[in-house]
């Protein structure tokens, strides 16, 4: 891993923001990101929009380079020139990050096979059990809501 992204996990003050802020906005993600209930895959995107300002907020703009095709493989953001990926995922256990977008299992074993990482990867793990104020940020949420609707 680089330096640069082990900063942040040196960084005591940011961590202690990202243990108070993340699990709300991630919480607005999924929230946004819902129908009937249930969360969508565009959660992913969303959530890697909330890391990439936590780079941007970390290391400067002129240091996070954002305009990263989508049709580029693994990459999604550059932090001082260096690719990085971002994956988050849900739940207790580190099953389910997906490596390539396709339908075609065939496709998706081949790739599984003879994939490499080319860049770094920052995993982000939501574990909604462990966060125990989740019912407390919910609340603020739906108040939020509420008060934008009326």
């Amino acid at each position: 891993m680089s330096d640069r992204l082990i900063e942040i996990f040196e960084d005591e003050k940011l961590v202690e923001k990202i243990k108070r802020r993340l699990p709300y906005l991630f919480q607005l993600a999924e929230l946004e990101s819902s129908r009937a209930g249930k969360v969508g895959m565009e959660v992913g995107s969303v959530r890697e929009k909330i890391i990439v300002a936590l780079l941007i907020y970390k290391f400067g703009e002129a240091n996070v380079e954002t305009e990263i095709p989508i049709t580029e493989p693994e990459v999604d953001v550059k932090l001082y020139g260096k690719p990085v990926s971002i994956k988050t995922i849900t739940g207790r256990s580190l099953a389910g990050v997906k490596l390539i977008w396709t339908v075609d299992a065939q496709k998706a074993r081949e790739f599984l096979e003879n994939y490499y990482p080319t860049c770094d990867i920052l995993l982000v793990q939501i574990n909604w059990g462990s966060i125990p104020n989740r019912g407390q940020i919910q609340e603020e949420l739906n108040l939020q809501r509420k008060h934008c609707i009326t």
